[in-house]
């Protein structure tokens, strides 16, 4: 999202559970175009409360998965957040050898940019 459209609105990941590092592949396709993954970390929504995100300024909560899809729905009875499901290819698991792997994680992430560029328009620089 900072990639394409920069620092205009305030954005930050989370999942269902915080107890593991970003996916290898994920970070060498995402460092592919240029976004580094390889120090990010997953945090849940519940991290993001303890750390002191306020969840109630958040406008939007984009779910990638049916478990992401429910905690965010759970998130909407305590605060008023638009909640929208893109359902992409979970590519965990998929592919034999490491080309075969690289691009089931290359069509999510192409998968995840064009549900962005329809969502919020072109990119920032073009």
């Amino acid at each position: 999202m900072k990639k394409l459209y920069g620092r205009a609105c305030y954005v930050q990941s989370a999942g269902v559970r915080s107890d593991m590092d970003i996916d290898g592949f994920a970070v060498a396709v995402c460092a592919e175009i240029g976004i580094e993954l390889a120090r990010h970390r997953a945090r849940s929504f519940e991290d993001m409360h303890q750390w002191g995100d306020d969840l109630s300024q958040f406008d939007l909560v984009i779910a990638l998965s049916p478990a992401s899809q429910r905690m965010a729905h759970e998130l909407t009875r305590h605060f008023h957040l638009e909640v929208e499901y893109w359902p992409v290819l979970d590519p965990t698991g998929l592919g034999e050898g490491r080309e075969a792997k690289l691009a089931a994680y290359r069509q999510t992430r192409d998968q995840i940019r064009a549900r962005m560029v329809a969502r919020f328009g072109p990119p920032a620089d073009g």
